[in-house]
């Protein structure tokens, strides 16, 4: 059986999980989040945790009880205490400012980039150079920080661009004569 599947996921207070035939949803402070239920998993909850069964003993169903795991484990935490990620960027000129539900860029170009944010992601400039993205889904948080990265990527010659916070350019050579 799978590994990360074997543990189950504890439910902290405050967060409700209901198990339907048809999906897996949870709700919390931070929102409400689901997922479809997967038929090759058996999910269910004792006393306060999460333990998710292989329906049969087929590959398959041992990956996705793993997967399944780990999906709603992101769900309870997204509902409890939220996902961020954190911006950097580096170049002369380069700024942003976030105006409610928009994010404002100087990145260089000829002409300023609006992004605007999804519902249930809120962004931050904490500095005209940092930008943070909150939410409670992990993938739409990862996805919108990786949309604004893709504005101006970090150039390998400089580090110019807009990169993650523990993100590590190496920089190359230039020519030489």
């Amino acid at each position: 059986m799978s590994r990360v599947g074997k543990m189950p996921v504890a439910i902290p207070q405050g967060v409700d999980v209901a198990i339907n035939e048809g999906q897996i949803s949870v709700k919390g402070a931070g929102g409400q989040l689901s997922i479809p239920a997967n038929a090759l998993v058996k999910v269910s909850n004792k006393d306060g945790k999460l333990s998710f069964e292989p329906a049969d003993e087929s590959r398959e169903a041992n990956a996705m009880s793993g997967t399944v795991r780990q999906l709603v484990n992101n769900m309870v935490v997204g509902v409890s205490k939220g996902f961020e990620k954190k911006l950097n960027l580096v170049g002369v000129g380069f700024k942003a400012q976030a105006q409610g539900a928009k994010l404002n860029l100087s990145v260089g170009f000829s002409h300023p980039v609006n992004k605007d944010m999804p519902a249930g992601i809120t962004v931050a400039t904490p500095a005209p150079t940092e930008i943070v993205i909150k939410g409670a889904d992990r993938q739409r948080v990862g996805q919108v920080a990786a949309e604004i990265r893709a504005i101006r990527p970090p150039e390998p010659y400089k580090g110019k661009g807009i990169r993650y916070s523990d993100e590590k350019i190496v920089i190359k050579e230039t020519k030489k004569k």
